[in-house]
């Protein structure tokens, strides 16, 4: 079985902007889910789901406007236990905007990386209205 989501995207912004959409909750909010993430190391938060089926991450790795990691902790919807993932953001500059991307790693049920992979595309899309 595949134990993770690898997704690219382009944007036509600097990788500053992109990072603010990463790392500020007022924007998170608008397109991820209402959350009190500092990008701070060690520092522990959520992501609060319409469904009740929470998030509850910590801040692995900050690189300001390079790398973002965090573990992420979620219900599994195969059979409802706790199941652990981690997070990756990298943003990589280009000449004329920011290469953005996502790693999701360590999905122990198809159903759940299938979930998630929808998931994340549609977020990305209310992200880039955003930007």
């Amino acid at each position: 079985m595949q134990k993770e989501i690898r997704k690219t995207w382009f944007f036509n912004h600097p990788p500053q902007k992109v990072w603010e959409c990463l790392t500020q909750p007022e924007i998170l909010e608008q397109w991820l889910g209402k959350t009190d993430l500092r990008p701070v190391v060690g520092h522990k938060f959520r992501f609060i789901s319409p469904n009740g089926n929470d998030a509850y991450c910590e801040v692995l790795e900050v690189v300001p406007f390079a790398r973002l990691s965090y573990s992420w902790q979620k219900k599994s919807l195969d059979n409802h236990q706790l199941y652990h993932s981690k997070v990756a953001w990298t943003l990589a500059p280009l000449a004329d905007g920011t290469e953005l991307q996502l790693v999701h790693d360590g999905f122990i049920s198809t159903e759940d990386l299938a979930g998630h992979d929808t998931g994340w595309e549609a977020c990305v899309k209310k992200f880039e209205v955003l930007l």
